[in-house]
């Protein structure tokens, strides 16, 4: 729930592709990513995920923040 007065944290593509690479080439699960690269939410990654094998990379650049 969106609380008053909160930010909201963009991320660089850059990052969601190193995301994106690590759980498809390396096999990474969601925790050691969001650890490795101090991403809060795994709900984030998970639409990450989903958008990137919709549309490709261009998935993430259009509707991924």
């Amino acid at each position: 729930m969106v609380k008053k007065g909160q930010t909201f944290r963009s991320y660089s593509h850059e990052l969601k592709v190193e995301a994106i690479r690590l759980h498809i080439e390396e096999g990474w699960t969601y925790r050691r990513i969001m650890e490795h690269l101090g991403i809060p939410d795994r709900h984030r990654l998970k639409v990450w995920m989903k958008k990137y094998k919709q549309l490709g990379e261009f998935g993430l650049i259009v509707f991924c923040k």
